[in-house]
């Protein structure tokens, strides 16, 4: 500003050739003029730098518009961004705008973290083909109360369409509340071909005995029960990175009292999640239109172990041990009091695969004492 009082002031003097003044300031002559001008209609203030916006923007997206915006943006708890926001205005009758333009109207509202990394990793998704061929479970880490209690949020992801069959407020992670949680979802979805859970409690005792009373449920039921690599969470990825969305969309904004506090919040989350809420991994379809309930009912009761001819078949005694062939081999204690299958494996002649019902529950070598 300095320089250009300067400058105008000397320009104004008589005789002044203005063109070698501009030059000697190291301006333009067409900057000088300019700023000469400025100053007979405004006096010092017409120097101060002015802003290059246009003053009409006609290809603005409308006031409306950007209001009803920023509104669906606090609607998710500023958690959406540009291109599921773009996908939902759309969806509701709205104008088409390009995701880059939410993003620019977010922005201008501040409604966007400045120092977020611009852009996302690209990721390899893997899927099943097909609605309930897997689902996958799992507990999110328990958290405390103000009622003193804790609440174990328990979720079910169907892999295909990553729709929410199951999110419910655990009192606890014993395998009868499991149980009991499971059998209303079966009920309503009927039955999945597999299961993939961890190796922790209640799906597994540990990781080289991971089926228990609860699992050998499910496989009576026709279920094929899975476990993750130990120590690989990534293996359950799609119900990890629905934690996450519940941690950021439900968890960190509430101090739940009770844990019935707790299912309303989480029934309000589901609904959105499975109805409302645009996935990417989907290509911004929602988790309910990919999804249909599975043909296959929850039965009435449970079918009996039975085993096709050529198997032979032995009973597990009570402390998990069974005989085959003159020794003794061991097996988990769920397994007591039901017969298990024996067929020949692929390894050895000396090998046998251990069956309960239609699974494959451990591998003996007929030289060795023990289950593989």
């Amino acid at each position: 500003m300095s320089l250009r009082e300067e400058f105008v002031q000397l320009a104004l003097q008589a005789g002044v050739n203005r063109r070698e003044l501009c030059r000697r300031f190291g301006i333009a002559p067409k900057t000088g003029y300019k700023w000469l001008v400025r100053y007979a209609q405004a006096g010092a203030s017409g120097l101060e730098d002015r802003s290059k916006r246009p003053r009409r923007s006609p290809a603005r997206t409308a006031a409306e518009v950007e209001q009803r915006v920023i509104r669906l943006r606090h609607e998710s708890r500023n958690s959406w961004g540009g291109r599921k926001l773009a996908r939902l205005l759309a969806s509701q009758g709205g104008p088409a705008l390009a995701p880059s333009t939410v993003t620019g109207i977010l922005r201008r509202a501040g409604l966007l973290d400045s120092t977020a990394a611009p852009g996302q990793r690209r990721f390899q998704r893997f899927e099943r083909d097909a609605p309930n061929e897997l689902w996958q479970m799992d507990f999110k880490g328990h958290f405390p109360l103000l009622s003193r209690s804790r609440c174990h949020p328990l979720t079910v992801l169907d892999d295909h369409s990553r729709f929410s069959v199951v999110l419910k407020a655990c009192a606890d992670e014993r395998g009868e509340t499991v149980r009991e949680v499971l059998t209303d979802a079966f009920r309503r979805y009927g039955l999945p071909a597999a299961m993939l859970m961890d190796n922790g409690a209640p799906w597994g005792s540990d990781h080289d005995h991971p089926f228990t009373a609860f699992s050998l449920w499910l496989i009576r039921l026709g279920i094929r029960v899975a476990h993750g690599r130990a120590y690989h969470p990534q293996t359950q990825g799609k119900d990890e990175r629905f934690h996450r969305t519940l941690k950021f969309e439900v968890l960190r904004h509430f101090n739940f009292t009770t844990l019935a506090h707790c299912q309303r919040e989480f029934d309000r989350f589901r609904q959105r999640y499975n109805l409302v809420r645009p996935h990417d991994a989907l290509g911004l379809a929602t988790p309910a239109s990919r999804y249909r309930p599975s043909p296959i009912p929850f039965p009435n009761c449970l079918p009996p172990v039975e085993y096709p001819c050529g198997l032979e078949v032995r009973k597990v005694q009570e402390n998990g041990w069974f005989t085959y062939r003159g020794r003794d081999f061991r097996l988990t204690k769920a397994l007591r009091g039901f017969p298990v299958a024996l067929r020949q494996a692929d390894l050895s002649d000396s090998h046998r695969e251990v069956l309960f019902c239609h699974q494959v529950v451990a591998l003996i070598d007929l030289n060795q004492p023990h289950a593989l």
